[in-house]
């Protein structure tokens, strides 16, 4: 069970307010996904076919797209070929708030202009409180107004309370949850978590909620996050089986 601080997440199709703009770097590799019923998501290219995101963000029974932007800035739409869910991910777990396998692969066309596949690992272990990471997504910075998502933003956040293998809580380093600061907020779900190592930094994470200041409804408060550590072999099995090479 999560603890009572997470119980008014909202699943992360929430993220980084206020983050720097930054499509370039990390950026590179992350995307706008869209889907038929009307949501969007974060995912992060880690092959020139192959994209990371959550698995809440893409649900059967919908189909999803890639969005991106020509050199006039007009919004091109690429398909996604298939997608493939971990099959230990529970959506009843996900609404009740519990920790279960939020991550998903998405298999598309052709590649994508002008983005970077980036290296997939896993955290380094133990996760300590107070180790950082840096996510990034495409949400709003203000929730309830779409209008000021779209843009990719980065934000540098700290790991809080008892983080492991099957959950890690992100706060502000300055608002540390319990005051407005930076974190995941609505479209950002499926965001990249990157941990720096010795050869730069490497996703390790997935966005999956967010909460507003002292666990209340929301963004800006803490931002929850499904590492990659029992995850890992699954994304490079599939991978293989799709032909993409990690």
């Amino acid at each position: 069970m999560l603890s009572s601080l997470v119980l008014l997440a909202t699943p992360a199709h929430a993220i980084v307010g206020g983050g720097a703009p930054s499509a370039e770097g990390v950026g590179r590799s992350v995307v706008t996904i869209v889907g038929s019923r009307g949501n969007f998501c974060t995912g992060a290219l880690i092959a020139p076919k192959l994209v990371l995101t959550a698995a809440h963000c893409v649900q059967p029974g919908a189909t999803y797209k890639i969005v991106e932007y020509g050199a006039d800035r007009q919004p091109l739409l690429q398909d996604v070929r298939s997608v493939a869910i971990h099959p230990g991910f529970n959506m009843q777990a996900m609404a009740a708030h519990r920790a279960t396998a939020d991550v998903a692969l998405l298999r598309l066309d052709a590649p994508l202009k002008g983005k970077t596949a980036w290296v997939v690992g896993a955290p380094q272990i133990p996760i300590r409180a107070g180790s950082r990471f840096a996510i990034a997504g495409i949400g709003v910075t203000v929730r309830g107004d779409g209008k000021s998502g779209g843009i990719i933003r980065v934000a540098g956040l700290i790991a809080t309370g008892r983080p492991g293998t099957l959950q890690v809580r992100l706060v502000d380093p300055i608002g540390k949850g319990i005051r407005d600061g930076m974190g995941a907020c609505t479209g950002d779900s499926g965001g990249p978590v990157f941990e720096d190592k010795p050869g730069g930094p490497v996703i390790v994470g997935v966005v999956s909620w967010s909460t507003g200041p002292n666990g209340s409804a929301g963004c800006g408060g803490m931002t929850g996050v499904t590492p990659l550590t029992l995850y890992r072999d699954w994304i490079l099995q599939t991978a293989r089986q799709w032909g993409a090479a990690l």
